[in-house]
């Protein structure tokens, strides 16, 4: 009866017993030391992002609420709120895509994944900073972002499928604005999905020593109704001698592909 009882909780009582913990003292200290964090500097004072991250969660299968299925994990979206504000005609296009997915994802076809569906991955990827450039390199098919800290953008329409990064800072949060997208790529394995016209909004903040809190803006009047955001923590992988590794995919042929 108390495996049951346990099973029953529901995610009000979790956040009330949270509270009384809280009250109790219990988690008091974990949030001073988060309050008192000292975020380590590079030479020019900006606040050091460098090492290599990882997303622990299941974006990369739905970045909404998904319950599991075979190869597929059940999940907790990134999406604040949970729902993606589509035009009725994206709606179905989600939908389409949904019954497409293991074929028409792009991932399938080996393509780069789009910003800001790189980021959350289930592969580490390093940041490397610069008073002028910060650059991440990524796991997935030699995937590499620059984020250049001034200088004009190329004027449009250009179509790549890591955008254009443009960075600065807000304080010691680190915010860069991409836009010159591809259409062509998803926000995750379900389908969820943007138009050329996207612009994605990145806020990087450290919070600890290995924790990085991740949010996104995400704008599309072509195929979204409003803005909507994501958010998630990023991880420090703190293994001795971690590196980013190469993966290099092969994508078969659709004739080589057996039914």
């Amino acid at each position: 009866m108390k495996v049951f009882a346990r099973a029953r909780f529901s995610r009000s009582t979790v956040t009330l017993a949270t509270l009384l913990a809280v009250v109790g003292g219990a988690v008091v200290p974990q949030m001073a030391a988060a309050q008192n964090y000292e975020v380590p500097r590079t030479p020019d004072g900006r606040p050091d992002l460098q090492g290599i991250w990882q997303a622990m969660n299941t974006a990369v299968w739905n970045i909404q609420d998904h319950s599991a299925e075979f190869g597929v994990p059940a999940g907790q979206g990134v999406v604040v709120g949970n729902d993606i504000p589509y035009q009725p005609w994206a709606l179905e296009q989600r939908q389409l895509n949904y019954a497409n997915r293991h074929t028409e994802d792009p991932e399938a076809s080996c393509k780069m994944v789009g910003v800001p569906r790189i980021t959350y991955m289930p592969y580490p990827f390093q940041i490397l900073q610069t008073p002028d450039q910060i650059v991440m390199t990524y796991e997935w098919v030699h995937s590499i972002r620059n984020i250049y800290m001034g200088g004009e953008r190329m004027p449009g329409p250009i179509e790549w499928y890591m955008g254009d990064s443009r960075g600065r800072w807000e304080g010691d949060t680190l915010v860069v604005d991409v836009t010159h997208f591809t259409g062509e790529t998803w926000l995750d394995r379900s389908g969820n999905f943007h138009g050329p016209g996207l612009r994605v909004t990145e806020r990087y903040t450290r919070t600890g020593p290995d924790h990085l809190l991740y949010e996104v803006t995400i704008d599309d009047p072509d195929v979204y109704t409003e803005s909507w955001q994501i958010r998630m923590p990023l991880y420090r992988r703190i293994e001795d001698d971690v590196r980013v590794l190469e993966y290099e995919c092969y994508a078969l042929a659709e004739d080589l592909l057996v039914e």
